[in-house]
């Protein structure tokens, strides 16, 4: 939704599409998509799943594509764990449907969602796109790093120009129900215990949505040449991968204290034992897309943590969630 508002906004024509499944409530996906409609602009949705060759060709028949920014998948480390075919739809078949799109569209650029996950255990920090990144520890991770691979076929044969993003655990204004940002400022308004896994012991980068954008479309605009020259990532075909983060590793316990301080409230903990799939420590090496790019991440947590806390009150402002936590300012 970022995105393609960003792009609506300096007067691109975007095609939107989506399956709206329910792996998190639609509702909130619905809701985005208002927001795009009342921004107005050239935008069309289409409702399909992209997995769905079929599908996927009938609805974009005889439309103009330029231009690809595949973000889609089915996202996750743990969810990975129960519905593996899930992943393997979206992540691998439905990827490999857009690079196939791409390829008989003749596109300019294809710019995809890869991730942090990629890097796996036994990753030096900060994590260099320049490092091998072959011991996924999650049937997600894995599916990612496939769909790189993919990439690269499809740019080695048939000229694609594409570039990879791997977006280090990226929160901010309509996110996602499932990732710890959204949990923890939902627990802490509802006075529900937060659980810490490994103990407490985890550092995540993360990254402000509007950096990611930023840096989104700061590539799209600039495609891999076919040249013959090395990539960041290591290919000489045109196909780049870069790592977008805040290149600043934070402890979830400071998260847990900006939430509180932008709340008002006290955070209840409860520590956990690590989870199968998830990785201890993320930290971006970005000085490959700040060279090409000119990108650096200019929110920092203090900053991005209640900005997020402001949108989800206003969010959830049909509830008495908010009123709640005005009524306990002014008594305090």
């Amino acid at each position: 939704m970022h995105v393609a508002r960003a792009l609506l906004a300096r007067g691109e024509a975007v095609v939107g599409v989506d399956n709206l499944n329910d792996y998190y409530d639609p509702a909130l996906k619905r809701a985005r998509l208002d927001e795009l409609e009342r921004q107005g602009g050239d935008f069309t949705f289409h409702r399909l799943d992209f997995a769905d060759a079929g599908a996927l060709d009938a609805a974009l028949h005889g439309v103009t594509i330029d231009r690809i920014v595949h973000l889609g998948a089915q996202a996750g480390v743990r969810y990975s764990l129960e519905a593996p075919a899930t992943y393997i739809r979206s992540n691998l078949v439905g990827h490999a449907n857009i690079l196939e799109l791409a390829r008989h569209r003749q596109v300019s650029h294809l710019v995809y969602a890869s991730s942090s996950s990629v890097y796996g255990g036994g990753t030096t920090l900060p994590m260099s796109v320049d490092q091998r990144a072959d011991r996924p520890l999650s049937l997600y991770a894995a599916t990612k790093r496939a769909d790189e691979l993919l990439s690269e076929s499809y740019a080695h044969l048939f000229a694609l120009p594409q570039t990879g993003l791997r977006f280090f655990t990226v929160y901010g204004p309509w996110g996602r129900p499932d990732m710890a940002m959204w949990l923890f400022t939902d627990a802490v308004l509802a006075g529900r215990p937060i659980r810490l896994f490994n103990n407490g012991r985890m550092r995540r980068d993360f990254t402000f949505v509007d950096d990611v954008v930023d840096g989104l479309l700061r590539t799209l605009d600039r495609p891999p040449q076919a040249d013959g020259t090395e990539k960041p990532g290591g290919s000489h075909a045109p196909h780049a991968i870069y790592n977008i983060g805040n290149s600043r590793s934070e402890e979830l316990g400071r998260l847990v204290s900006l939430i509180e301080n932008a709340t008002g409230r006290k955070a209840l903990v409860e520590h956990a034992d690590m989870q199968p799939g998830d990785m201890v420590d993320t930290f971006a090496d970005v000085s490959a897309i700040a060279q090409d790019t000119g990108f650096a991440a200019r929110t920092s947590l203090d900053e991005g943590v209640p900005r997020f806390v402001r949108w989800f009150l206003e969010y959830h402002s049909s509830s008495s969630m908010a009123e709640r936590l005005a009524a306990d300012r002014i008594r305090t």
